[in-house]
């Protein structure tokens, strides 16, 4: 079929599956981040450095306290510490880590009801 759009059967095709692959790729990358530049990288011992992801360097889950899913403790004055905790710095654990964006929203909802 002649697409009028790309000029040209098959040229539209192979233009798109370009731009396909790109947005994979794209989206390959925003998984995983690394800034060796920073004065506490590495942060966190217990895992490889070159599988240290500092996507998220402030972890989202922290409001989710014990729950998080993590290996948080908490201080003598009850502040919770991540200082033992590589969860969010683990590659495999993107997915997981964005699929409780739902529950933080909830924990921030609840706070913003009582607050009000």
């Amino acid at each position: 079929m002649y697409n009028m759009a790309c000029g040209s059967a098959g040229l539209c095709a192979g233009l798109h599956a370009k731009e396909d692959i790109a947005m994979e790729k794209a989206k390959a990358g925003s998984r995983f981040f690394q800034n060796r530049d920073c004065e506490y990288f590495p942060c966190h011992t217990g895992i490889p450095e070159d599988e240290l992801n500092c996507l998220f360097c402030f972890c989202p889950l922290y409001t989710l306290g014990r729950k998080c899913g993590g290996n948080c403790t908490y201080t003598e004055t009850n502040i919770k510490s991540c200082q033992n905790c590589t969860f969010p710095h683990r590659r495999e654990n993107y997915e997981t880590v964005i699929g409780r964006f739902d529950e933080i929203h909830e924990v921030v909802m609840r706070s913003d009801r009582i607050e009000a």
